[in-house]
């Protein structure tokens, strides 16, 4: 009995959830190759082509007839860790954490695609397929802190048919329904000698003679691994006034989106462990819930026309980040719930932009972002999501190559600012801290192809 009452007691330190940072938080913001190329610096303002449909759905009101656009981005990022004193927890045994260190990163690819469709003068039909959420990080299962993380895969599939209402020369509106498919796997390593140490009380030989004595040996480490998914809905709308022939306001909101997931919780225990636990069902398989409420987002945009050729462009998105702020976990008969703190804060995007329309083929864009991170401290960024402010440097072109074909390709380039960590959340780890940086650096190419019909 007093067995199973600790291993009740302690279950929520081995059991985690957190998620990683493509943009601030685990945006992504690669929804168009047109707007890689300027930064999405003016995005719910521009209305260029049916990319509009995911940024501001009233710009469907701009376009005319009927267009497809394809739009594929190459993510090419790097973020090295490295160990500057990982510690084990004092508690259960001072001392250097031990493993290597790792980078977590692999280049992706994120597809976009859209549909306009004009029904006539007061009334657009859109439709968007993107990727706005998501991230994938694979450490191994030696490095320093494999505790904390081994892998993360989160993504999430938008499908949003929208539809603009053109109210008079000046004003459009629009409303689009999200349907979200989310799908999340994560794993990290168990210390299967903190779990005997937690569990027997500090019984130094009892542990000796299961052969878990040492903490932080990876020879004798357990794992867990989490997965599942859910489909759920959401909506946006947006605002488009023409202030004057030369200025035009955008603004646009994308509502948060609740998912139940479920899924599974797949334990694998060492000899030694599964020595200890006997006939017990903790740390074994069992059925997985939890919630996860993804932000909702403001954007206001400018389209300022200075000239025949140059046009201005900028951009302000505040994300309610603060909605991650923790999350909880339930599972089968093994495991009570558990609470994971978050303390994600809200954050801004700034965007500034400009386009060069050279002649009727070719348009030049160029643009810079400051992105803010939703994780403020050291102390709150994990070894999934290490996320920290960022600047975008980006530049781009379009090609009309006929009547009813054109290309836009775009480049950015986003520095990160410094990425420390000191994360020694117990109930990931058993106490175990990870302490040191990441150099974080990343490079976007994209491309699209639009066809207007």
């Amino acid at each position: 009995m007093l067995l199973t009452k600790r291993i009740f007691a302690i279950s929520i330190f081995t059991i985690i959830i957190t998620s990683n940072a493509n943009a601030a938080g685990f945006t992504s913001s690669y929804n168009s190759a047109s707007g890689v190329g300027s930064a999405f610096a003016g995005a719910s303002a521009i209305a260029e082509d049916a990319s509009t449909t995911f940024y501001n759905p009233a710009g469907l009101s701009k376009l005319d007839g009927n267009q497809v656009v394809v739009a594929g981005h190459y993510a090419s990022p790097s973020a090295g860790f490295t160990n500057n004193g990982s510690a084990r927890n004092p508690a259960l045994g001072a001392g250097a954490l031990s493993g290597e260190n790792d980078d977590p990163t692999d280049p992706g690819f994120i597809p976009n695609l859209y549909y306009a469709n004009k029904l006539n003068d007061q009334w657009t039909f859109g439709l968007g397929i993107t990727v706005p959420f998501g991230n994938a990080t694979e450490y191994s299962d030696t490095w320093v802190g494999r505790y904390h993380a081994t892998k993360t895969e989160i993504t999430v599939l938008n499908i949003n048919p929208s539809a603009s209402f053109k109210v008079n020369d000046k004003l459009s509106a629009g409303f689009g329904v999200n349907v979200q498919y989310a799908d999340a796997t994560l794993a990290n390593q168990i210390d299967s000698a903190a779990v005997c140490l937690k569990l027997t009380g500090n019984d130094i030989a009892t542990c000796t003679g299961l052969g878990l004595a040492t903490l932080g040996n990876a020879a004798t480490d357990s794992s867990v691994s989490l997965a599942g998914d859910n489909w759920s809905l959401g909506w946006n709308i947006g605002l488009l006034y023409d202030i004057s022939d030369a200025t035009r306001l955008g603004v646009a909101y994308r509502s948060n989106v609740k998912h139940e997931v479920s899924g599974t919780a797949d334990f694998t225990r060492t000899a030694g462990l599964e020595a200890l636990l006997g006939a017990s069902t903790a740390f074994a398989d069992s059925g997985m819930t939890t919630e996860i409420t993804l932000p909702e987002t403001l954007s206001l945009s400018v389209h300022q026309t200075l000239s025949p050729k140059w046009t201005m462009l900028g951009d302000v998105t505040w994300t309610k980040w603060s909605r991650f702020d923790k999350i909880v976990v339930n599972y089968g008969s093994a495991h009570p719930t558990s609470t994971l703190q978050q303390n994600w804060e809200d954050s801004l995007r700034y965007s500034l932009g400009v386009n060069y329309q050279a002649d009727a083929k070719w348009i030049y864009r160029a643009g810079l972002a400051f992105d803010e991170s939703a994780i403020s401290t050291a102390e709150k960024r994990s070894a999934r999501t290490p996320d920290t402010n960022r600047t975008w440097l980006s530049f781009g072109f379009g090609y009309k190559m006929s009547a009813t074909s054109s290309i836009d390709v775009g480049y950015t380039h986003i520095f990160f600012d410094d990425a420390p960590i000191n994360n020694s959340d117990a109930t990931n780890t058993f106490g175990h801290t990870l302490t040191g940086s990441y150099d974080i650096s990343a490079d976007i190419f994209s491309a699209q192809f639009n066809w207007d019909f």
